[in-house]
Parts: C-alpha cells; sequence; structure tokens
C-alpha cells in the first residue's frame, strides 16, 4: 500500500471514472466505481468531470471523518488515512 497526497488520490480516481451520457436528460453522469455512491452529473463531459473532483473529494472527507481509510486504488491510499479500511473491495484491487 502506497500513501499518496489528497490531489494524486483525486488523479488516481479519476482515472477509474465512468462517463455515461443521460438516455432521458440531456447531461453526463459521471462516477467512480471504486468509491461507492460517488457520482454526479454536468451538462457536458468537462462539467460532469470538474463536478466528480469535488464529489470525490467530499467522500474522502467524509470517509476520513468518520475515521476510515478510503479503498485502496491502484494499490493507493490518501496520505495520513488510518492504517485499515473498512470497506469490502477496499483491497480486492491491490
Amino acid at each position: 500500500m502506497k500513501r499518496v497526497s489528497l490531489s494524486k488520490y483525486v488523479e488516481l480516481a479519476l482515472r477509474h471514472a465512468d462517463y455515461e451520457k443521460g438516455e432521458n436528460f440531456d447531461c453526463v453522469v459521471a462516477e467512480v466505481p471504486d468509491l461507492p455512491g460517488c457520482l454526479t452529473q454536468g451538462r457536458t463531459f468537462e462539467e460532469a468531470r470538474e463536478s466528480l473532483k469535488d464529489a470525490i473529494e467530499l467522500w474522502i472527507a467524509v470517509c476520513l471523518s468518520k475515521g476510515q481509510a478510503p479503498p485502496l486504488i491502484d494499490g493507493c491510499t490518501v496520505a495520513g488515512a488510518p492504517a485499515k479500511s473498512l470497506h469490502k473491495r477496499a483491497y480486492a484491487k491491490a
């Protein structure tokens, strides 16, 4: 497990993000499957991606405030996070 800065972790999470054009609405839905429930939307891909950055940071902040380590992404976690994650999928991809 490698500890990285928050900005590096967000960058890694964005690499794993999925984007899908809305079928019923004119929007782009963005989510990070590695972070359960971390999703957002925007009118364009760029807007959805910018919104997703904020969503990832908020997701991590809530996780850390609960004393939990975020799931590993590409073997990395956020520096300063607890040593062990309580998330079921945290170490599945490590």
